[in-house]
């Protein structure tokens, strides 16, 4: 305790400390990273204890990670990558700009999986976190047959309005 306030101490004003704020809420960007690793699992189809398991945790210790409450460390942000067969800088990708700023990252945010950017500057990829998108994705892609998928894809395409 005393060895935090001396380093928060010696910080200049305006700087962010990395982690959980003075109220114990989690770091913004351990909450990013959560929702990355509960992304992939849930777009795989993967129970939170399978992932546990996998990881050799327990389905309490993966929510803990999914919000954000326990930090990633280097070697278990290995492990996920190769369990949820993902480059480490998925957990990264699509960060908020501000949340990217605000912790010194000039790198800002980047679009993946083929979402870009929206007119009104923005990226069009929180619709990925919903529970809707994601079981639509996985019903998708129990499809077999290509030109059935292929069917319904221009399907719900054509249910969209005109791109343009």
């Amino acid at each position: 305790m005393l060895s935090d306030m001396k380093r928060n101490a010696a910080m200049p004003r305006g700087e962010h400390v990395v982690g959980a704020d003075r109220e114990g809420r989690p770091s913004p960007i351990d909450v990013h990273v959560g929702s990355r690793i509960r992304l992939r699992r849930t777009l795989l189809g993967m129970s939170q204890e399978r992932l546990g398991e996998a990881l050799g945790l327990t389905f309490q210790q993966v929510q803990k990670y999914e919000r954000g409450v326990n930090r990633v460390g280097a070697s278990r942000l290995f492990d996920l990558s190769r369990v949820l067969d993902v480059p480490i800088s998925f957990f990264f990708d699509d960060m908020p700009e501000s949340l990217a700023s605000a912790y010194g990252n000039q790198a800002g945010r980047r679009s993946t999986g083929g979402f870009s950017e929206t007119s009104e500057g923005g990226f069009a990829d929180e619709a990925l976190n919903r529970r809707e998108t994601l079981e639509l994705v996985r019903a998708y892609y129990r499809i077999t047959d290509p030109a059935v998928r292929k069917r319904v894809f221009d399907l719900i395409k054509s249910m969209g309005p005109a791109e343009g």
